[in-house]
């Protein structure tokens, strides 16, 4: 298996248990030092990649233009292809050929620069892969490894600063065997780093967590700041956000209102400054 290594100056909390002294919201991670593997492109991958066919009784161009550019290693090409896949978005869905395409991304860029044009799409690539290794795909070689998982998302998490991954590791952290208070600490920072970015999930789920006091102190006019932001960023089918939201909201007190009002009126205008 391909392994890149470099040491990330970052919050790395997959590896040992680290002191949180100064514990806060305001999304500032603690810095150590750690390797993160990357994944690796499955046996036969190129060639089953190479045979990716357009259907033959209709011709697509683009796609066929798309692949080109991705057998030329085009990072771009490679992400729009897997997402296709992914979603079954003009081609026949597949995870495994998505899952593939996602790997020569990361293999292929592990290393860039987090400031390079095509970093958000690296980024995402782990993201996708955590989230196969999550799950596993069926019938497949690739099964459900939650450890696999969480390297991939602390790899985006720390390295890229991707909120989506930021999202999912706290997710792992919560969902641990025996959570720890430790575990709901760190999974609580992650949560603060994403939802500062504005990944609504992550603003939704710190603020249940603040304004319930759920193993953390407990903040009710700052949770449900949180709760209102992402209240306003959930999609429709995002129903847990708005019913969190609307529980939150019968339980505050009217300075709990007022304060988180005033929460939200400093946040708004942090993000025009």
């Amino acid at each position: 298996m391909r392994i890149f290594r470099r040491t990330i100056f970052a919050l790395i909390l997959g590896a040992t248990p680290v002191a949180a002294p100064g514990f806060a919201f305001d999304g500032a991670p603690a810095n150590t030092d750690s390797a993160i593997p990357v994944v690796a492109a499955q046996p036969g991958a190129a060639a089953t990649l190479k045979k990716a066919a357009v259907p033959p009784s209709t011709p697509d161009a683009s796609l066929t233009s798309l692949q080109y550019a991705a057998e030329g290693g085009h990072p771009i090409a490679q992400w729009k292809l897997g997402r296709m896949y992914a979603s079954g978005d003009g081609v026949t869905q597949d995870d495994l050929r998505a899952f593939e395409y996602f790997s020569r991304i990361a293999n292929a860029h592990a290393e860039d620069s987090p400031s390079a044009p095509q970093a958000a799409i690296v980024a995402n690539a782990f993201v996708a892969l955590g989230r196969y290794y999550l799950n596993g795909i069926p019938n497949s070689k690739i099964k459900s490894d939650p450890d696999r998982a969480r390297e991939m998302f602390s790899y985006a998490a720390s390295y890229f600063g991707n909120a989506d991954a930021q999202y999912d590791l706290a997710r792992l952290y919560l969902k641990s065997a025996g959570t720890s208070r430790d575990d709901f600490r760190y999974a609580a920072r992650w949560l603060g780093l994403a939802a500062q970015k504005g990944q609504h999930e992550a603003q939704a789920l710190l603020g249940q967590m603040l304004f319930n006091g759920d193993q953390l102190p407990r903040q009710a006019a700052r949770g449900l700041m949180w709760l209102t932001l992402a209240r306003d960023s959930a999609g429709p089918e995002e129903i847990w956000i708005k019913e969190s939201y609307n529980k939150a909201i019968a339980r505050a007190s009217d300075d709990d209102r007022a304060m988180a009002l005033q929460m939200l009126e400093h946040w708004v205008q942090g993000r025009k400054d």
